[in-house]
């Protein structure tokens, strides 16, 4: 599941039985033979190379700031402008792509400005473009922040507007309604198999040439480019979600380049959990994080008037369920479009109210509402390439990152096994990431993040609950990187901590990046304020 913005995609933590799991999976993953670890160390070189080069030449040529084109959605004073990186770091003179940027100044004085803090919100496949509008709209969090740093925001390599990549058709990509995820038959799973290879199939017919480019290595040395045009000597950065990933990678490439790095709701770094274990370990805590929801609904009974416990929330969810398997509401939302819209819950304390209001309607009567929540938008044709774009990137980076399972026996026994005790999103889990199993193109071995020479202390921050990556990859990160300091918010579960208000974390986060202070030791904070409807 996507490591940011629900659409698709997820994680999960369970307790010791998913430690055990991981034991035995690194147990049974086979050393490299020499000459293959020497090939790879080579290819390492070259693009390290690769990526000074383009970092050099960026530093020369910095960016040509300019108001954003109309149609970007960002107002001024925000300024936009490109940044050309190399296609191949092995090849720096090859092909070269350009990627979006943009930023808004700080806000403070001359003296009080520390430099740009570059965001990017996860996915794979999200657009960090919207960051510089957390001052225009003067998100209270950022107040501080703000005055000390410019914000910019990029769109990664593939990603809106930075060379995009597709798999299929945005209107074909979104129409509805589509098969349940939850097979009945072999038939069913017959089926689910043929569109994901279909799928892959797609994406190497409409993006090949960037398809063995979509890495997250790739990605980090694009972050390094950016820096040098930007004129900073080191990197100031905020990564969520996937984003965390992203900068445990840069971290491990350019230990000597960071300066400040907040990681908020924090993937796995490990390489046996990039990425098809840490798709099964999403499926576990997303139920965990399903039944917190269900449990609110329940405490808020006289406002939704779903049921007064789990149990009671949970029949009315597998009734509405079969409704719209048996004749898909409005004739477009059937399981998969449910699925699609419901787990937002489990995302983000912010869904809790908006999805427990549609389904409280529904069984009142309203169905339009579910409609018009769950249903794609024909006419939105942007929205949709975003959406087509955004999967296509995440399914890119995932499968190319990293080797998957080949064989469908594991993939099924796997997702049959998780599918008993964590029904709510496993299947729909296994068949968005299905296509990496017949992927196109080389599978590459995923970066050993680990402290470099000159790494400074990072800031960690996660909630305990969280359901698209499972506190287990906070603890896994903190480990990695000597001298990083854990903020965690206990009885909390929401994704994406640093945007919301809860003054324990606001205030850790500023003053570490204001002045690089973190705390002796690692800090537990109480939760943020649970949604009242």
């Amino acid at each position: 599941m996507k490591h940011s913005r629900p659409k698709r995609r997820t994680v999960a933590f369970g307790s010791a039985g998913v430690l055990v799991t991981a034991t035995l999976i690194a147990g049974a993953v086979t050393a490299p033979t020499a000459s293959a670890s020497a090939e790879s160390r080579h290819g390492q070189d070259r693009e390290a190379r690769g990526a000074a080069i383009a970092a050099a030449r960026a530093e020369k040529a910095g960016i040509d700031w300019q108001d954003c084109p109309a149609d970007w959605g960002l107002e001024k004073p925000i300024q936009c402008g490109w940044v050309t990186v190399p296609l191949d770091y092995a090849k720096p003179n090859g092909k070269q792509i350009k990627l979006a940027v943009d930023r808004i100044g700080n806000t403070g004085t001359k003296s009080e400005r520390q430099g740009a803090l570059i965001y990017n919100p996860g996915g794979p496949g999200g657009s960090g473009l919207r960051f510089p509008r957390r001052v225009v709209t003067k998100a209270p969090v950022w107040v501080n922040t703000s005055k000390a740093y410019d914000f910019v925001g990029f769109d990664p390599r593939g990603v809106g507007k930075s060379a995009p990549i597709s798999c299929a058709d945005p209107q074909e990509f979104v129409k509805a309604p589509k098969m349940d995820p939850v097979p009945d038959s072999e038939a069913d799973k017959r089926a689910q198999r043929k569109l994901a290879r279909e799928y892959a199939e797609g994406c190497y017919e409409r993006s090949g040439e960037m398809l063995p480019h979509m890495t997250t290595p790739n990605t980090a040395r694009d972050l390094d480019v950016i820096r040098a045009a930007l004129g900073e000597k080191k990197l100031n950065y905020l990564g969520v979600s996937y984003g965390t990933y992203l900068g445990a990678v840069y971290g491990t490439l350019f230990p000597k380049h960071v300066r400040r790095m907040v990681v908020d709701s924090v993937v796995n770094p490990s390489r046996e959990k990039i990425w098809y274990e840490a798709n099964l370990d999403q499926d576990v805590a997303f139920e965990m994080r399903w039944n917190d929801w269900q449990d609110w609904v329940a405490a808020n009974d006289a406002v939704f008037h779903l049921g007064t416990t789990r149990d009671a929330v949970q029949a009315k969810w597998l009734e509405l369920r079969a409704a719209a398997k048996k004749n898909p509401i409005g004739g477009v939302v059937g399981p998969a479009e449910l699925i699609g819209f419901f787990q937002g819950a489990p995302y983000y304390d912010s869904s809790w109210i908006p999805v427990a209001t549609v389904f409280s309607k529904y069984f009142a009567g309203d169905t339009q509402a579910l409609v018009d929540a769950a249903a794609p938008d024909l006419s939105d044709t942007a929205g949709n390439a975003a959406s087509e774009n955004g999967n296509a990137v995440y399914t890119a980076v995932e499968c190319t990152d990293a080797k998957w399972p080949t064989s469908w026996k594991k993939w099924d026994r796997d997702n049959t096994r998780l599918h008993k005790d964590y029904p709510f999103l496993t299947w729909a889990n296994a068949w968005m990431n299905l296509p990496c199993a017949t992927w196109p193109v080389k599978q590459q071995t995923p970066v050993n993040v680990k402290t470099g020479k000159g790494l400074p202390g990072v800031l960690i921050v996660q909630s305990e609950r969280d359901a698209a990556t499972p506190y287990g990859g906070a603890v896994e990160l903190h480990q990695r990187f000597k001298g990083s300091r854990l903020i965690t918010e206990k009885n909390a579960g929401s994704h994406g901590v640093t945007s919301l208000v809860n003054p324990c974390i606001n205030e850790r986060v500023d003053a570490y990046l204001l002045s690089g202070k973190l705390d002796s030791s690692d800090v537990t904070c109480g939760p943020h304020a649970t949604p009242k409807p």
